[in-house]
Protein backbone atom coordinates (compact mmCIF):
# COMPACT_ATOMS: atom_id res chain seq x y z
CA UNK A 1 0.00 0.00 0.00
CA UNK A 2 1.34 3.44 -0.91
CA UNK A 3 1.81 5.65 2.12
CA UNK A 4 2.20 8.98 0.33
CA UNK A 5 5.40 9.61 2.28
CA UNK A 6 8.79 10.75 1.11
CA UNK A 7 11.46 8.18 1.92
CA UNK A 8 15.24 7.75 1.99
CA UNK A 9 17.46 10.59 0.78
CA UNK A 10 14.67 12.91 -0.45
CA UNK A 11 13.32 12.87 3.11
CA UNK A 12 16.77 13.79 4.41
CA UNK A 13 16.93 16.65 1.90
CA UNK A 14 13.55 17.96 3.06
CA UNK A 15 14.60 17.72 6.70
CA UNK A 16 17.87 19.51 5.91
CA UNK A 17 15.93 22.21 4.10
CA UNK A 18 13.70 22.55 7.17
CA UNK A 19 16.76 22.93 9.39
CA UNK A 20 17.88 25.79 7.12
CA UNK A 21 14.46 27.43 7.43
CA UNK A 22 14.64 27.13 11.21
CA UNK A 23 18.17 28.55 11.30
CA UNK A 24 17.35 31.41 8.92
CA UNK A 25 14.22 32.32 10.88
CA UNK A 26 16.16 32.38 14.16
CA UNK A 27 18.93 34.47 12.58
CA UNK A 28 16.43 36.92 11.08
CA UNK A 29 14.50 37.13 14.36
CA UNK A 30 17.74 38.01 16.17
CA UNK A 31 18.19 40.88 13.71
CA UNK A 32 14.80 42.31 14.73
CA UNK A 33 16.10 42.77 18.30
CA UNK A 34 12.79 41.58 19.73
CA UNK A 35 12.33 39.65 22.95
CA UNK A 36 13.51 36.06 23.02
CA UNK A 37 10.80 35.46 25.61
CA UNK A 38 8.24 36.33 22.94
CA UNK A 39 10.01 33.96 20.55
CA UNK A 40 9.97 31.13 23.09
CA UNK A 41 6.36 31.81 24.04
CA UNK A 42 5.17 31.88 20.45
CA UNK A 43 7.17 28.97 19.11
CA UNK A 44 4.53 26.35 19.91
CA UNK A 45 1.44 28.46 19.14
CA UNK A 46 0.95 26.95 15.65
CA UNK A 47 0.29 23.61 17.34
CA UNK A 48 -3.08 25.03 18.39
CA UNK A 49 -4.03 23.94 14.87
CA UNK A 50 -4.38 20.45 16.35
CA UNK A 51 -7.70 21.53 17.86
CA UNK A 52 -9.39 20.30 14.67
CA UNK A 53 -8.63 16.74 15.74
CA UNK A 54 -11.31 17.17 18.40
CA UNK A 55 -13.86 16.95 15.56
CA UNK A 56 -12.26 14.14 13.51
CA UNK A 57 -9.03 13.23 11.76
CA UNK A 58 -10.01 14.80 8.42
CA UNK A 59 -10.86 18.16 10.04
CA UNK A 60 -7.75 17.89 12.19
CA UNK A 61 -5.54 17.44 9.13
CA UNK A 62 -7.10 20.49 7.44
CA UNK A 63 -6.63 22.74 10.49
CA UNK A 64 -3.15 21.42 11.25
CA UNK A 65 -1.97 21.78 7.65
CA UNK A 66 -3.44 25.29 7.38
CA UNK A 67 -1.04 26.53 10.06
CA UNK A 68 1.87 24.24 9.13
CA UNK A 69 2.38 25.22 5.51
CA UNK A 70 4.93 27.92 4.75
CA UNK A 71 2.78 30.14 2.51
CA UNK A 72 0.83 32.02 5.23
CA UNK A 73 3.89 33.00 7.32
CA UNK A 74 5.84 33.99 4.20
CA UNK A 75 2.97 36.27 3.13
CA UNK A 76 2.83 37.65 6.67
CA UNK A 77 6.59 38.23 6.58
CA UNK A 78 6.25 40.16 3.33
CA UNK A 79 3.45 42.25 4.84
CA UNK A 80 5.58 42.95 7.91
CA UNK A 81 8.50 44.09 5.77
CA UNK A 82 6.26 46.17 3.50
CA UNK A 83 4.67 47.96 6.46
CA UNK A 84 7.91 48.24 8.41
CA UNK A 85 6.16 46.50 11.31
CA UNK A 86 8.69 44.64 13.43
CA UNK A 87 6.00 42.88 15.47
CA UNK A 88 4.36 41.38 12.37
CA UNK A 89 7.77 40.47 10.97
CA UNK A 90 8.72 38.83 14.27
CA UNK A 91 5.47 36.85 14.43
CA UNK A 92 6.03 35.57 10.88
CA UNK A 93 9.59 34.53 11.71
CA UNK A 94 8.46 32.68 14.84
CA UNK A 95 5.82 30.90 12.76
CA UNK A 96 8.41 29.93 10.11
CA UNK A 97 10.79 28.75 12.82
CA UNK A 98 8.06 26.48 14.19
CA UNK A 99 7.40 24.95 10.80
CA UNK A 100 11.12 24.47 10.18
CA UNK A 101 11.55 22.85 13.59
CA UNK A 102 8.62 20.47 13.06
CA UNK A 103 9.75 19.40 9.61
CA UNK A 104 13.35 19.03 10.71
CA UNK A 105 12.15 16.63 13.42
CA UNK A 106 10.06 14.65 10.92
CA UNK A 107 6.62 16.07 11.69
CA UNK A 108 5.15 16.57 8.26
CA UNK A 109 1.88 17.72 6.81
CA UNK A 110 -0.97 15.44 7.84
CA UNK A 111 -3.18 13.14 5.83
CA UNK A 112 -6.80 12.76 6.93
CA UNK A 113 -6.30 9.07 7.70
CA UNK A 114 -4.60 9.71 11.05
CA UNK A 115 -2.44 12.17 12.97
CA UNK A 116 0.67 10.06 12.54
CA UNK A 117 0.32 9.72 8.74
CA UNK A 118 2.40 12.56 7.32
CA UNK A 119 4.13 13.43 4.08
CA UNK A 120 7.45 12.70 5.81
CA UNK A 121 6.39 9.24 6.98
CA UNK A 122 4.67 7.84 10.01
CA UNK A 123 5.07 9.22 13.51
CA UNK A 124 3.92 7.50 16.66
CA UNK A 125 1.66 4.47 16.42
CA UNK A 126 0.91 3.49 12.83
CA UNK A 127 -2.87 3.11 12.38
CA UNK A 128 -2.60 2.06 8.73
CA UNK A 129 -0.90 -1.28 9.33
CA UNK A 130 2.45 -0.02 8.04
Amino acid sequence: MATGAVNTWPRLLLQGEAACILGAAIWAYARTRQSWWVFAGGLLLPDLGMVGYLANTAAGAVFYNAVHTETPPILLLCAGFARGDARVTGAALIWLAHIGMDRMLGYGLKYGSGFGHTHLGFIGRNDLGQ
